[in-house]
């Protein structure tokens, strides 16, 4: 335990995360300053900033997803910008916060879960309002809420009131439609969001989520621990969404701490945890780990070599 509390403050596991947040959110640079170096280093920073702070995870991805003004000012805005397609910011929201891949929807009925086409344009037209403009800076762009656009639906060319999936359809009446999904996605009973990070995070640790993959949960994929996910769920909402918490209380598990080794009765075990797995280290973090020296030396035989 007091090992895990000194890895939890060490800068290295804030790095850690935050580029395994920054893949999930996909901060990045992008070509004819559509997305400037300046932008992306202020949406990292801003990043770092909140989980080295251990803010509550729905209070960051609240901010992310209501986020408006420039996007130097407010950098969170930057999620807007960097992807500016509205159903493909839907899909994002869905499979990164609700780990739902909705997109065969979009044209068709799930075949292997509940959404359908219905589904999908009600939800995109939570994001249907998404203002940009220009700034003083041309490397900068204002996020705000437009107050009028729709998705429409392609079968009958419709429009579909905002709903939640799974859920209710809101009063949005001059309203930014992203807070009101932000506050329904990052709310204690939301049967979604903390059992999805928990098991990123689960997944992060032990090599595979308990549901797996961990962005793909739909009926014809359940959880190898439902219990286990629904506590750890509960759990983190619990604690306020401290994710640092959620992080400690995995590593303190039993299950976490099992050696690699198995034995008769768990040797063809591959789902339900019963040993520790053997994973490849990130190339990120590996890179970390090799000594400066050797790689001065091995760039040195190999410029000689060349």
């Amino acid at each position: 335990n007091n090992l895990i509390t000194t890895l939890l403050d060490r800068k290295e596991f804030t790095e850690m995360w935050v580029m395994k947040w920054a893949e999930l959110l996909q901060i990045r640079t992008q070509q004819n300053n559509q997305v400037s170096y300046k932008a992306t280093l202020l949406y990292h920073n801003w990043l770092k900033g909140r989980i080295a702070n251990n803010v509550p995870f729905n209070q960051i991805v609240q901010e992310l997803l209501s986020s408006t003004g420039g996007t130097f000012k407010s950098p969170a805005t930057n999620y807007y910008q960097i992807e500016r397609d509205t159903l493909k910011v839907s899909e994002n929201v869905a499979q990164v916060f609700m780990g739902m891949r909705i997109q065969c929807a979009q044209c068709h009925n799930h075949p292997f879960d509940r959404w359908k086409m219905d589904d999908y344009y009600s939800f995109a037209n939570f994001f249907s309002q998404v203002g940009r403009k220009g700034s003083e800076d041309n490397r900068e762009i204002i996020i705000y809420n437009a107050g009028s656009g729709a998705v429409r639906h392609p079968v009958g060319n419709r429009v579909l009131p905002p709903k939640f999936l799974g859920g209710e359809v809101p009063d949005v009446a001059g309203k930014d439609r992203r807070e009101v999904l932000a506050k329904w996605l990052a709310r204690d009973d939301n049967p979604f969001f903390a059992k999805n990070l928990a098991n990123i995070v689960w997944g992060h640790f032990m090599g595979m989520g308990i549901v797996e993959p961990v962005d793909d949960v739909r009926i014809s994929n359940p959880p190898s621990n439902p219990e286990l996910l629904e506590e750890l769920g509960q759990r983190f909402s619990k604690s306020g969404y401290n994710f640092k918490l959620l992080v400690r209380d995995i590593c303190n598990s039993r299950t976490y701490q099992r050696t690699v080794q198995s034995n008769d009765s768990n040797r063809e075990d591959t789902r339900n945890f019963a040993t520790a797995s053997i994973r490849r280290v990130r190339a990120a973090v590996l890179l970390d780990t090799v000594p400066y020296s050797h790689l001065r030396a091995h760039a040195t035989r190999e410029d000689h070599v060349c």
